[in-house]
């Protein structure tokens, strides 16, 4: 029998990563050290009292049961609070914040609740890929323009907002930006207020690197805006910040009406997330103020490390003030052996230098030359990861 699938699946587009990890893993079978790269996933311990919690709380019989899909209370309140001490942003725990298994299961569910068949939605490109994925998978349509942090990146959403019919009714924004790691100060989010009030169109802000930033920036809340809750809704995640990105612990925060929106979904989807991880987010959250910092600072130096590596190159690196990664655009003469395929260059950078790093490609047309490398490996590895890259760059031929 043939199994038929859904429309949803065959909308998708190729998942250009999957080659990737597929090498990755291979090479790695065959006993090679990958250097790797490719994706934001923390390599450094989370906080010991946090963990010391969980180690408790698991001990506790009664927090092995369902838990409520939209988190316990004191977990959305101590969200509240941190909120109120870091932004000065006032939300209600009840009706303002919901406990997501991550931002990722979150942004999905919540695009699930709001968008279908015929509806559209504004994106940057590039992207990441589930704020493009989840509108395929809801069957609405992705409306993507080029990338930005300015007004004029604003008038190009504008110009979207009016010229497509039916109207868009979501803009998606993410700062700081993955891949790019671009950034913006308060005044972006005030003028995206005032586009979302004249448009009545709604706003969704991925802000899973809010709390990694470096150079003395402080990355602004879309939720830090006059009006702010009245169109839309911010993700915030624990995984980054506090190194807990298996625990799947994030919040949507916001706009009542589209909070309660994913709590209808998930309340169908999911029975909420292990109570005793829940318990000791809590103290992640009230504790750990200064671990935040103290990680963000380790990123800082790694990050000094890689771009003055790959600037070394003669590639065209900016100096990223938040996130975990850099994004560099490759040499043309390095891509050149590849067609200028980026994705051929890092699957040829895992065979012979070792080093794996995301092609920008998998992040829309607009990442074709660049590639996104993940702030994950420590110092020494960065510079282990510089030095392999180097011997290949300079003799690049293609591996068949």
């Amino acid at each position: 029998m043939k199994i038929q699938l859904a429309n949803r699946i065959e909308r998708l587009p190729p998942y250009v990563l999957n080659q990737l990890k597929m090498l990755i893993y291979e090479r790695r079978k065959a006993g090679a050290d990958i250097i790797d790269m490719n994706m934001g996933n923390p390599t450094d311990p989370p906080m010991p009292q946090v963990v010391k919690k969980l180690q408790e709380a698991v001990e506790d019989v009664r927090n092995s049961r369902y838990s409520v899909s939209a988190g316990v209370y004191n977990l959305r309140r101590e969200m509240s609070l941190k909120m109120r001490r870091l932004w000065g942003v006032e939300l209600d725990p009840a009706t303002e914040i919901i406990a997501t298994i991550g931002s990722k299961e979150g942004f999905s569910h919540l695009i699930l609740a709001l968008m279908g068949p015929g509806d559209s939605a504004v994106v940057g490109d590039p992207a990441f890929q589930i704020h493009t994925y989840a509108l395929v998978l809801a069957g609405a349509n992705v409306i993507q323009v080029p990338l930005g942090n300015d007004g004029e990146f604003l008038a190009r959403i504008e110009r979207a907002l009016e010229s497509a019919t039916p109207k868009p009714k979501l803009i998606i924004l993410n700062y700081p930006h993955n891949p790019t790691a671009i950034t913006v100060d308060m005044g972006f989010f005030d003028d995206v207020v005032k586009l979302a009030a004249k448009h009545q169109v709604m706003v969704i802000h991925d802000y899973a690197y809010g709390e990694t930033c470096f150079d003395g920036y402080k990355a602004p809340s879309f939720l830090q805006a006059d009006g702010a809750k009245d169109y839309g809704v911010e993700f915030s995640t624990l995984s980054k910040p506090y190194n807990m990105a298996g625990w799947r612990i994030g919040f949507c925060c916001g706009n009542a009406e589209m909070v309660k929106a994913l709590g209808t979904i998930k309340g169908y989807y999911d029975y909420g997330i292990f109570q005793s991880v829940q318990i000791a987010s809590i103290i992640a959250m009230r504790e750990g103020d200064q671990f935040v910092r103290e990680q963000a600072k380790v990123y800082e130096s790694r990050r000094d490390v890689l771009v003055a590596g790959l600037r070394r190159f003669g590639w065209d690196v900016p100096m990223p003030r938040a996130s975990m990664f850099v994004w560099a655009k490759v040499k043309p003469e390095h891509l050149a052996p590849y067609n200028g395929k980026v994705l051929d260059f890092c699957l040829d950078m895992v065979k012979q230098a070792e080093v794996a790093m995301t092609p920008g490609s998998a992040f829309g047309e607009g990442g074709e030359t660049y590639v996104r490398m993940a702030l994950v490996e420590n110092e020494q590895r960065i510079k282990q990861a510089l030095r392999q890259l180097s011997r290949v760059l300079q003799k690049v031929q293609p591996v068949v």
